[in-house]
């Protein structure tokens, strides 16, 4: 993560949270980098006018005025529990780490009492897993995002392991597992990789041609494709 993803990243942590404080140890685990580095950061934030302040102490640690910062978001209730059901149902999908960052943020901008009834109405809803069911890697998020080159190590079907570059072209979800959609450089076509199945996820620093997928080349058997975004 680059300094300014950083930046923006500090003030939507201590935002979800506020009024409640954030140590710098507990935001530095959770980037990754030094408290030295946190602290700076946070000083570069407060010298640029962000309502941020430290409280002292052993449960201390700074705060944001998330009034100051950000307005409300302008959700139904209706729309928040939607919002917060479709968040909560990507648990084990790549997407998951954001999925909860954006779950609190969404309560976070609300009024109080609706966040507060939004919160109950939403753990009233249940998802059903497999026994067997697992995460899929998070990694398998980071390869879409990059836009570049990965270098797969994976184990197909029956068992063989093999280390390939794919160029990804996107992904799908279907009964709780989730497939990274890429063309493989050595088969020369589109393949489906099941994140259960995939080893390690390495992205490379190359740019891949561009290349248009159709429905035609995913040789789905069973169900109809479906964009999360409607036109």
């Amino acid at each position: 993560m680059n300094r300014t993803d950083r930046l923006y990243g500090l003030v939507e942590e201590l935002r979800a949270v506020s009024p409640r404080p954030l140590s710098a140890r507990r935001l530095a685990e959770r980037f990754e980098v030094s408290v030295r580095t946190i602290e700076r950061d946070l000083t570069a934030l407060q010298q640029s006018g962000l309502p941020i302040w430290a409280e002292p102490g052993r449960t201390g640690g700074f705060v944001i005025d998330a009034s100051a910062t950000l307005g409300p978001a302008g959700f139904t209730l209706d729309e928040a529990l939607a919002v917060l059901i479709g968040l909560g149902a990507l648990g084990r999908s790549p997407f998951r780490h954001s999925a909860r960052t954006a779950a609190r943020k969404v309560l976070a901008v609300m009024p109080d009492d609706e966040a507060a009834r939004a919160r109950v109405l939403a753990s009233r809803v249940h998802l059903l897993e497999g026994e067997d069911d697992v995460d899929a890697p998070a990694a398998l998020a980071a390869a879409l995002r990059a836009d570049r080159v990965v270098r797969l190590r994976y184990r197909d079907a029956g068992g063989a392991e093999s280390t390939r570059d794919v160029e990804p072209l996107g992904s799908i979800g279907k009964d709780g597992q989730w497939y990274l959609i890429a063309w493989c450089r050595q088969r020369d076509g589109v393949r489906a990789f099941r994140g259960d199945r995939m080893l390690s996820l390495d992205v490379t620093d190359e740019r891949p041609p561009r290349r248009a997928l159709r429905a035609a080349d995913l040789t789905i058997p069973y169900g109809r494709l479906r964009s999360v975004i409607d036109d």
